[in-house]
């Protein structure tokens, strides 16, 4: 048998092995096609008639090029590429289905990162919402969660103005990192901790008065809702939200603007950087959190006289600092210690690293112990970067 022979031989099993592979491929019969699918790119829960729950969502609307408007959506809230439609259900799972019915495409969560929950839903309780977010399979749990003043549809049917759709804009303003941040898996940690108690950005419609003559629906990120257990019960003013940040070692950027005694004009810091940290302390049964604070600042105006190549004067201005920033968290303790009785501080966790012995016979009574917590502050500022460090005029003053 000669070299050809065996060659050709060789070849025609080969492509009788591949032809006989083929029947095992399976190829894309089951393929879901982009236009076959509802792209949810946010979604908002409210309590519903009769107890029931409303799931609205925000669907993405493929323009004429991208395979054209999808059949059976006419109707509803229509913002660009955007359209709005609800179902009421017993439950969400059940509102899930009632909606795909009214749907002529599947509903794909996998774009969808901003949940919205309406007050009176807030109010009631969070548990199942956020034990149905969790466990089911398709909505992500990374997605940013709000609470919306009155309903969450409403805010879903508002139509910003930079921004393409109400998602975009709210997930743009949590991550300037100004106000809390909090997906649906920070959300699901925190009300299983030991603190039991969460903090939520609250969303409402901007004033009429500031939108001039277009007096379209725009929403905005303003103050926290405040959670004991899962229910919510209070809020805080956009001051107080500030103060709590720093001790969640939450605060990563914010600008500061203090006036010095006497001094004509104030100094505008921006912070750079900051490190908290919590120390507890339990002594002859009083119950102490000391909450310290390093923070690195720099100058970015200063309509003052003040010459702060001074170093009395950069003292000055580091001492106003501080003040100012203690002040902000006096604020949010007292409103979140005294007066809400919710411990969004997470100050249970660490009595529990620090004294687990003692919080294993406290720990049921930690609603009462929490107000009486006594809390100090150890802040230390230092401004790195004065600029030009002369205010206006008069730029050789010193003092």
């Amino acid at each position: 048998m000669n070299g050809f022979t065996v060659y050709k031989k060789k070849s025609v099993h080969v492509t009788l092995l591949i032809c006989s592979s083929l029947f095992f491929l399976t190829g894309c019969w089951d393929r879901t096609e982009v236009n076959d699918l509802a792209l949810i790119m946010a979604s908002g829960i409210d309590k519903g008639k009769k107890n029931k729950i409303e799931l609205s969502v925000q669907v993405f609307i493929p323009s004429p090029s991208q395979g054209g408007q999808q059949n059976g959506m006419s109707s509803g809230t229509s913002s660009g590429q955007t359209l709005v439609r609800s179902a009421e259900g017993e439950t969400i799972a059940d509102a899930m289905a009632r909606l795909q019915e009214e749907l002529t495409r599947k509903i794909f969560w996998g774009q969808s990162e901003v949940l919205l929950i309406g007050e009176k839903l807030a109010k009631k309780g969070l548990n199942d919402t956020v034990d149905f977010w969790v466990q089911h399979p398709e909505p992500r749990i990374r997605a940013d969660v709000f609470v919306a003043k009155g309903k969450a549809k409403q805010i879903l049917e508002s139509k910003p103005v930079l921004e393409r759709d109400i998602a975009q804009q709210l997930r743009e303003m949590v991550k300037s990192q100004i106000g809390v941040k909090v997906t649906m898996k920070d959300l699901a940690e925190m009300l299983s901790s030991e603190s039991n108690a969460a903090v939520l950005p609250w969303v409402e419609e901007l004033p009429l008065k500031y939108l001039g003559s277009k007096k379209n629906k725009i929403p905005y990120v303003n103050r926290v809702a405040v959670f004991k257990g899962d229910k919510m019960v209070g809020r805080l003013n956009d001051k107080a939200t500030r103060g709590i940040l720093w001790p969640r070692n939450e605060m990563k950027t914010g600008v500061i603007t203090i006036s010095l005694k006497n001094k004509p004009g104030y100094i505008t810091l921006n912070l750079i950087r900051s490190r908290n940290e919590l120390v507890p302390s339990i002594t002859n049964g009083k119950w102490r959190m000391l909450i310290k604070t390093d923070a690195d600042l720099e100058v970015i105006q200063n309509t003052t006289k003040v010459n702060l190549f001074n170093p009395e004067m950069i003292k000055e201005a580091e001492q106003r600092a501080k003040q100012e920033i203690e002040g902000r968290e006096r604020l949010a303790f007292s409103k979140a210690q005294k007066k809400l009785n919710a411990d969004i501080f997470r100050f249970a966790e660490s009595f529990q690293r620090e004294y687990p012995k003692v919080w294993k016979t406290k720990k049921n009574k930690w609603t009462e112990i929490f107000p009486e917590v006594d809390v100090s502050f150890k802040t230390n500022l230092t401004i790195e970067r004065t600029g030009l460090a002369t205010g206006k005029k008069n730029r050789g003053e010193t003092k």
